[in-house]
């Protein structure tokens, strides 16, 4: 799990920028054609979480403790979220909804993992 916390945090903050930028333009877009769509303002707040959820991956890693997971799921949770519900007709929005999905659920099996190995640890040390 360090080296998928590492690898997805650089590809979440290098996507992070691309998102952004991409969002900006889908906004001015937005706002030029007056479709009355959100799909750059939750861009915008897509690509923020997911910068901060690839930084949050990155210095994590190595932990020990749950706080980090926990937070790497609420922040890719909420990207998702946010992705998926104000998408629009911002089709590739989806797309980056769906990589923050997938490394919420991989916080969430590396909490359920790191769960079980502190279980097994005090089985074995109760001997």
């Amino acid at each position: 799990m360090k080296t998928w916390k590492l690898v997805s945090g650089i590809l979440s903050i290098v996507l992070s920028v691309f998102v952004l930028f991409q969002s900006a333009l889908a906004g001015v877009a937005n706002t030029m054609s007056a479709n009355g769509e959100a799909g750059g303002s939750a861009g915008l707040f897509v690509a923020i979480l997911l910068l901060a959820g690839g930084i949050v991956s990155i210095c994590v890693r190595k932990s020990v403790k749950k706080g980090g997971n926990i937070a790497l799921v609420v922040l890719f949770g909420l990207a998702a979220l946010f992705g998926f519900t104000g998408a629009g007709s911002y089709g590739d929005l989806y797309i980056w909804s769906f990589w923050c999905l997938i490394n919420a659920v991989l916080a969430v099996i590396a909490l359920v993992k790191m769960k079980k190995k502190s279980e097994n640890s005090i089985m074995n040390s109760s001997y």
